[in-house]
C-alpha cells in the first residue's frame, strides 16, 4: 500500500506546475531565450521537488535570481 501512496504522490507532484513558477527568474529567462527548456521541463513543469529554488523559496533562504533548480550559478544569466 506504501508503494500505491507513494506513487501517487510522484503523480500529483509531475501533474501540477511550481507554484512559484509564474514570479520565478527561470520563467523570465526561459521567455527571454536565456534558458535551455529542459530547466522547465524537468523542475518548474516537472519534479519541483527536487528543486533547490523550490525548497530554498519555501524556507525564506536567500537565493540569486541566476541560480539553476540545481543549485548551480549560471554566470551567464546575470
Amino acid at each position: 500500500m506504501a508503494i500505491i501512496a507513494n506513487d501517487y504522490k510522484k503523480l500529483k507532484i509531475l501533474s501540477q506546475d511550481c507554484k512559484w513558477y509564474q514570479v520565478c527568474p527561470m520563467k523570465f529567462f526561459f521567455e527571454k531565450g536565456k534558458l535551455d527548456k529542459k530547466w522547465i521541463e524537468n523542475y518548474c513543469k516537472g519534479n519541483w521537488q527536487d528543486c533547490v529554488r523550490f525548497y530554498k523559496e519555501e524556507n525564506g533562504i536567500y537565493h540569486p535570481d541566476n541560480m539553476l533548480p540545481n543549485g548551480e550559478i549560471d554566470k551567464s544569466l546575470s
